[in-house]
């Protein structure tokens, strides 16, 4: 039994270095995946935020939401489609968005946070983010593809979050955008994490998703590439390491990283506390990239 607890004061020691070194420290955390459709894996991500909270850091998070939305809408009898891997937004479905994002996906997220302890609030994206009508093209002809009401991150006011942050609360943000007119824009939410870490300076960013991270054969999940820098990224992406929807992620992460984001972090939510494993132990379990 004394092993045990040996074993167990091992573990707080050597999270304390990092304890220390992240104290007062902003960090970026991207929910989506599976991570949001499953309770324990959700509540296990959620856990590791309250305890970040509770030793000095400072972690806002971005979410996605898109089973929720798509059963929603099929709900209603609202066809979804995707162009490009985007989810093509009319009218109606914008409505539906902001619906399930504000809610039922946030308030969930900001609820549990409050179970565990926690001090969490709900803000939404157009508060925080401008937004202007996302162009896309076809792959093949050039031509111009209409996707609705998606829109990409033109610039992002951090007050409203700062403002959380100095009264020891997390903020929980929707991934939504507001154009010069006022018309709501559907935001991809890793971009959104990106250009909010970006404006944040944020000291880490973390996607947390259902991939172990960045694999050197997609179809061998032990295969996570543990380091990749910068001046890396690049060939990734020419050998097809990074690719699809991946690709976009990785490089508005970073534009985060020359913004002065010290780190991003890629890491499988599947995994039982994932995150404090990532940040508070000497091995990691994920994907780090870095600057140098």
């Amino acid at each position: 039994m004394i092993h045990q607890y040996i074993a167990k004061a091992a573990v707080l020691i050597e999270a304390l270095p990092y304890i220390q070194r992240f104290r007062g420290a902003v960090v970026v955390v991207k929910i989506g995946g599976s991570t949001m459709e499953d309770r324990e894996t959700s509540e296990s991500a959620l856990r590791d935020i309250v305890f970040m909270e509770s030793v000095g850091m400072k972690p806002v998070i971005v979410h996605g939401g898109g089973k929720d939305i798509s059963a929603r809408l099929a709900e209603l009898g609202v066809p979804t489609r995707f162009v490009n891997g985007l989810r093509y937004t009319c009218d109606r479905s914008i409505e539906v968005v902001d619906e399930v994002l504000h809610e039922r996906v946030n308030p969930r997220l900001v609820k549990t946070i409050q179970e565990y302890g926690g001090h969490a609030e709900r803000l939404s994206g157009k508060d925080v983010l401008t937004a202007q009508v996302m162009k896309s093209a076809d792959p093949v002809t050039g031509e111009e593809l209409d996707l609705g009401h998606v829109g990409e991150v033109v610039s992002v006011d951090p007050t409203p979050i700062l403002k959380m942050l100095e009264s020891d609360c997390v903020p929980v943000i929707t991934p939504l955008g507001l154009d010069a007119n006022g018309q709501v824009l559907n935001i991809n939410a890793d971009i959104s994490a990106c250009r909010i870490a970006e404006a944040l300076q944020a000291r880490k960013l973390v996607f947390v998703s259902d991939v172990p991270g960045i694999l050197a054969d997609r179809d061998d999940e032990e295969s996570v590439i543990s380091t990749i820098r910068v001046e890396e990224v690049d060939d990734y992406i020419s050998s097809g390491v990074i690719s699809g929807g991946m690709v976009p992620k990785i490089q508005s992460a970073v534009a985060a990283l020359h913004a002065g984001t010290n780190k991003v972090h890629l890491i499988d939510g599947r995994l039982q506390h994932s995150l404090l494993l990532e940040i508070f132990t000497d091995e990691g379990v994920g994907t780090q990239i870095i600057k140098e």
